[in-house]
């Protein structure tokens, strides 16, 4: 847990406080949700299997949650891109935090997990 720790700790506001707050509403979703460093970036787990991360735009450098199952799930803030399986949710960290419609898009995903 200390690179996850790290990772957010060496993050500079107002992205800082942003993933902080992603990374309470994330496990806050479910008990079953677990963190864990994968590829270099905070990955969480929805009953043992990979459920969605984190990471940054790389234009704006806006936070992210990538949703894992994001190809099957119909979300007007849900964005594609070049990508074949996942989506991403962007977050304008100068913002309110969507924190509805992020529930919305957990509730859809974890239906693909039985």
């Amino acid at each position: 847990m200390n690179e996850i720790n790290n990772y957010f700790l060496e993050l500079e506001e107002p992205n800082k406080s942003c993933y902080f707050a992603l990374r309470t509403i994330i496990l806050n979703f479910s008990t079953e949700i677990s963190e864990h460093w994968k590829y270099r970036i905070p990955f969480y787990y929805f009953k043992g299997k990979p459920f969605c991360y984190f990471y940054q735009d790389k234009k704006t450098k806006h936070p992210y949650i990538g949703i894992v199952k994001g190809s099957l799930i119909n979300h007007h803030m849900l964005f594609k891109g070049d990508r074949k399986k996942m989506k991403i949710f962007m977050v304008d960290p100068n913002k309110d935090i969507p924190i509805n419609e992020i529930q919305k898009v957990f509730e859809q995903a974890s239906k693909f997990y039985k």
